[in-house]
């Protein structure tokens, strides 16, 4: 059974995330609408930089990934130079490539009070640039996927976003998705020069 955890969130539990994330190292950037989250994405994100997303619902909804797939950007689109590529090993090549995009726009499946990001994957293609390999991040963030602590971040993907994502994926694709690798983004060591710009959007957004 699909819980439905997309609750409203309270501005208090939305304050504590935003301080909780600047504390760990983060960049926390909070906004209104969808609309809002598009257009700092654009201003983020300076021309000629190299781009890849990952597979999202959230991005899908606040108009980027058909903005990216569009080309009227002036971005270099890794993902889109991947799928234009018929030569398996030369794709193959451009995925490897792509691990080292300038920057990587993706959302996450939960956000806890605390500050900490939790990421679920099946394949785990886009770890690498989460935990290390994309000198920047852009995530954007519904305040739907604020919760508590860690182990309802965990609940949340459980019995919310895993379930959600098997049905969508077995009307697209004919086949489901599997819960095979977590990542949590505890905090941001300044040392290392990477920029992560967590966007807050005060809407309910994707998973």
């Amino acid at each position: 059974m699909i819980r439905d955890m997309n609750t409203d969130k309270t501005t208090q539990s939305i304050a504590k995330a935003h301080d909780a994330l600047k504390a760990r190292g983060f960049d926390p950037i909070l906004v209104s609408t969808k609309t809002d989250a598009f257009e700092k994405i654009k201003e983020l994100i300076p021309p000629g930089a190299s781009v890849m997303n990952g597979a999202s619902e959230t991005l899908r909804e606040i108009g980027f990934v058909d903005y990216l797939k569009g080309g009227e950007h002036p971005w270099k689109n890794n993902h889109d130079a991947i799928l234009a590529e018929s030569d398996p090993a030369r794709q193959g090549q451009l995925r490897r490539e792509a691990v080292l995009s300038d920057y990587y726009a993706g959302s996450v499946h939960a956000l806890t009070e605390d500050g900490e990001l939790i990421i679920a994957s099946n394949s785990g293609s886009q770890l690498p640039h989460l935990a290390y390999t994309s000198p920047n991040l852009v995530i954007v963030v519904g305040a739907n996927k604020i919760v508590p602590t860690l182990a309802d971040g965990f609940a949340r993907i459980e019995q919310h976003v895993v379930p959600l994502e098997d049905e969508r994926m077995k009307q697209a694709l004919g086949f489901g998705t599997l819960w095979a690798k977590t990542l949590v983004l505890n905090r941001e060591n300044p040392a290392i020069g990477r920029k992560v710009h967590v966007i807050i959007v005060n809407e309910s957004l994707g998973f």
